[in-house]
């Protein structure tokens, strides 16, 4: 059996993979509609988290509490990760 044969399969077969991975991505997902261009609506969510992290950080530097804090990466992360998840509830909570 000659190699580009099994090298066809083996694509076809991620090719098949990714396909079916697709199956969530339903017509009814929330998505926004940004100059003519669809966008998921997590990436809003995300982002707005991303900014609440960032306030977090420059709010604990500029009091100083960075310092008192035994992880502040970890509280900015997890402040920004709170603020992403209260975002998507209170947008498009089903």
């Amino acid at each position: 059996m000659p190699a580009y044969i099994s090298i066809t399969r083996a694509t076809g077969l991620w090719s098949l993979l990714g396909l079916l991975s697709l199956g969530g991505c339903e017509v009814g997902a929330p998505s926004l509609s940004l100059v003519g261009s669809y966008f998921p609506a997590w990436i809003l969510c995300s982002l707005i988290g991303v900014a609440v992290g960032l306030a977090a950080r420059v709010v604990l530097s500029a009091t100083r509490l960075a310092e008192a804090a035994a992880y502040p990466l970890v509280v900015c992360i997890a402040i920004g990760a709170i603020a992403g998840i209260l975002a998507w509830l209170a947008f498009y909570r089903a």
